[in-house]
């Protein structure tokens, strides 16, 4: 693909004039958004009164579509397969394995055709079963052009089995004769029927000869006349060689048998035998190669593969894939007798003739509506090792570079639409896609899962859940922080805890810390206490954090009346440095309790420290170089700074006396 592109064409936006107002737009992942600027075009200086548009363009539409979404779904199943067993295939089994893989996207492709076509039957509009229509044609092309690379590059048929594999190719995909010969079996009288014979031609142009003969027996049965000639006819059906799957003959014994049969059709022909019954006559010559009797039976036909197909059926039967292209070529030219140009299905089924494999993926690529199809096929023809030597220049392959904006259109999935009201979203299938690109594929899914919307905690935890089995250190913070902050914006103190300490947010985890602190001052008590009690190693994050925890020990040891260990940790809190000045008050508060007890809990020398604690806070001296510290003289209450000294003084005369008698004995 080196060579340079042609200009793209120019695509209109429905209510979008560039000529009367001036636009701006912005590039988002999977759409861009488009709005009228409040300046006049031609008079800059002015503004123009009125409310400007806002427009968004959507480029993966698609993935808006609740049947096509199905399809997404089941094939993310099918690709994830192929890459984990990438390593078992070797040998015979590795080309069975790959063709099992490509029948199986095909089948994903054909059920969401099926009910495609189901709900344009059922759509309720005109519109809608319209836009259902269209996408059951877009499906079955796609289905069409993966069978025949199916056949030419995957299964690699090679002359003799490649025609068998056309024509399964054709009967699958022109499937209107089967409706058809239903429809004429089951009149009263078949041979009557209006178009019988146009279903005996079908039949005949697409190499179903056995069902031909059947129907040429009911003509004979009820025709006398003609009783003959279909006879023969049914004779030169039945004798016509093939190459069957489980045939063992060469191809050479085929071409010689085959000549000789040809010959014989061409000998009834020149005697006369079909000169009275047009219809078998036409017959004889389609079954001959004749050109000029095929191109007559166009209506039929329905488009130039298949008149390809049933030229090489009855004239090269053993042809070779190196031949295909110009057999392909000259069908295309004579079925369309220059009347009109080819469309895209045909420059890519072209192509794929041509054992091009770039072209059909370039053209899938310009002419289908999202790139599903040729990430997945081009992944693929990858595992099939046709596409190694093809680098691009910016650095990656072709398949890493589809995959990558296949998986890129599914993330933007995860915005709300109102083209779909499902909450259910698909850019967690994308995630994979990104893990099997292994040049750039691990930083677009970091960039990609930065913009995912954190809308829920549900949704949170899976993109946190993602992120760290891929060890993106970094997103995982990020996602926690915003988590730690709504939920400190929602006041839930204890889910802000949780994520904050999941971040290993230091600086979080104090603020969070001090809003538990202060609701405890306002409250008087602790909420989340189990998150809280069961801090462990956690409460290390942080100063304020292990202060936090360490209170909240502090209480349940005064609860479970444990009051030397209580008191040592009260102490030990205040005099580690650990808890804010501000929270000093409270500490000591909390230790009037534990001094008004009968026996003496703190020793004289706890005492004098905890006096030391109440002369600092009440002089608002820093404490030990604290920088910035406040004088709170002002917003201590005078009644409980006494309460706190007598308390303390009483404490130190009982300790004094108690541990002097102590000494005395």
């Amino acid at each position: 693909m080196e060579e340079l592109d042609s200009e793209p064409t120019v695509t209109l936006i429905p209510g979008v004039n560039s000529k009367k107002k001036q636009m701006c737009f912005d590039w988002g992942p999977g759409e861009m958004l488009v709005c009228e600027t409040s300046f006049n075009k031609k008079e800059k200086s002015e503004t123009v009164p009125g409310c400007p548009f806002i427009y968004i363009i959507r480029k993966d539409i698609d993935v808006y579509s609740q049947i096509l979404r199905k399809l997404f779904n089941e094939s993310h199943g099918i690709f994830v397969g192929l890459q984990r067993i990438e390593e078992e295939l070797t040998g015979k089994s590795r080309k069975a394995q790959l063709v099992r893989v490509s029948k199986n996207y095909r089948s994903v492709i054909r059920a969401c055709m099926e009910e495609m076509h189901q709900a344009a039957i059922a759509a309720k509009d005109p519109a809608s079963g319209r836009q259902f229509s269209s996408q059951v044609s877009i499906l079955s092309a796609m289905e069409l052009i993966w069978n025949l690379c199916e056949i030419l590059f995957i299964e690699v048929a090679p002359a003799g089995p490649l025609l068998l594999h056309l024509l399964d190719w054709v009967r699958l995909h022109v499937c209107e004769v089967d409706s058809l010969l239903a429809d004429v079996l089951g009149s009263e009288n078949p041979s009557k029927h209006e178009s019988f014979w146009n279903l005996v031609t079908i039949l005949v142009l697409q190499g179903r000869l056995d069902e031909a003969r059947q129907m040429l027996s009911k003509e004979a049965d009820v025709s006398p006349t003609s009783a003959g000639m279909c006879r023969i006819l049914g004779d030169l059906m039945r004798t016509m060689p093939v190459l069957s799957p489980g045939n063992t003959q060469t191809l050479t014994e085929l071409e010689l048998k085959w000549q000789h049969w040809h010959e014989e059709c061409e000998r009834h022909l020149q005697d006369g035998t079909f000169a009275s019954s047009p219809h078998l006559e036409s017959l004889c010559k389609i079954m001959l190669g004749d050109e000029a009797a095929l191109l007559e039976q166009k209506e039929l036909l329905n488009n130039w593969y298949h008149f390809l197909v049933t030229r090489l059926l009855y004239s090269h039967p053993t042809v070779k894939p190196i031949d295909l292209h110009f057999y392909a070529q000259s069908s295309l030219d004579l079925f369309l007798g220059g009347e009109s140009s080819p469309e895209p299905l045909d420059n890519i089924l072209m192509a794929a003739f041509e054992f091009d494999i770039h072209q059909v993926i370039k053209e899938c690529s310009i002419a289908l509506s999202n790139w599903w199809f040729v990430a997945h096929l081009t992944d693929l023809l990858d595992h099939c090792k046709l596409l190694q030597s093809h680098n691009l220049y910016f650095g990656s392959n072709m398949r890493e570079f589809l995959l990558l904006e296949y998986a890129s259109g599914l993330f933007a999935h995860h915005r709300p639409s109102r083209l779909s009201s499902d909450c259910c979203s698909l850019w967690q299938l994308g995630v994979d896609y990104f893990d099997y690109c292994p040049e750039l594929g691990r930083v677009s899914l970091e960039l990609h899962i930065e913009r995912i919307p954190l809308s829920t905690e549900q949704k949170a935890l899976k993109v946190l859940r993602i992120c760290e089995q891929r060890q993106m250190t970094e997103q995982v913070r990020s996602i926690c922080k915003i988590l730690a902050m709504k939920a400190v914006r929602n006041n839930r103190l204890g889910s802000a805890l949780s994520w904050s300490i999941r971040a290993k947010d230091a600086a979080f985890a104090t603020l969070v810390s001090d809003r538990f602190l202060r609701d405890y001052c306002e409250r008087g008590c602790f909420s989340d206490l189990d998150l809280i009690d069961n801090l462990g190693p956690a409460m290390m994050l942080s100063d304020r954090l292990t202060f936090l925890g360490k209170y909240r020990e502090f209480h349940r040891f005064y609860g479970e009346k444990r009051f030397c260990d209580a008191a040592s940790l009260l102490l030990s809190l205040m005099t580690s440095q650990i808890a804010p000045r501000c929270f000093w008050v409270t500490l000591l508060t909390d230790a009037l309790p534990l001094l008004e007890q009968k026996q003496v809990i703190f020793t004289t020398e706890q005492t004098y420290e905890l006096m030391r604690c109440l002369e600092d806070l009440a002089s608002g001296r820093p404490v030990r170089g604290e920088p910035g510290a406040q004088r709170l003289q002002e917003d201590i209450e005078n009644t409980k700074l006494e309460m706190l000294r007598l308390a303390l003084a009483r404490n130190l005369a009982r300790a004094i006396i108690k541990e002097g008698s102590l000494e005395g004995s």
